[in-house]
């Protein structure tokens, strides 16, 4: 058997929680919400990181073509 704990919360959370939770356990919900919260923070990073590296990339490409002339 999995061991359980308790998380506490205000009554208003968890009936703003129960709301969304529909059908599921409370382990399942958690889990889930939690995993798309991962997701979007790691999208989020590799957002960025495009961006700072396409930002690399046009630096490089404008040194290499002011070296040029």
């Amino acid at each position: 058997m999995k061991r359980v704990t308790t998380i506490t919360v205000s009554v208003e959370t968890k009936l703003l929680l129960e709301r969304v939770k529909g059908d599921e356990t409370w382990d399942a919900f958690l889990r889930r919400v939690t995993l798309e919260k991962l997701k979007a923070r790691r999208e989020e990073v590799r957002k960025r990181l495009n961006e700072l590296l396409e930002a690399e990339y046009e630096e490089v490409r404008v040194r290499r073509w002011a070296r040029e002339f």
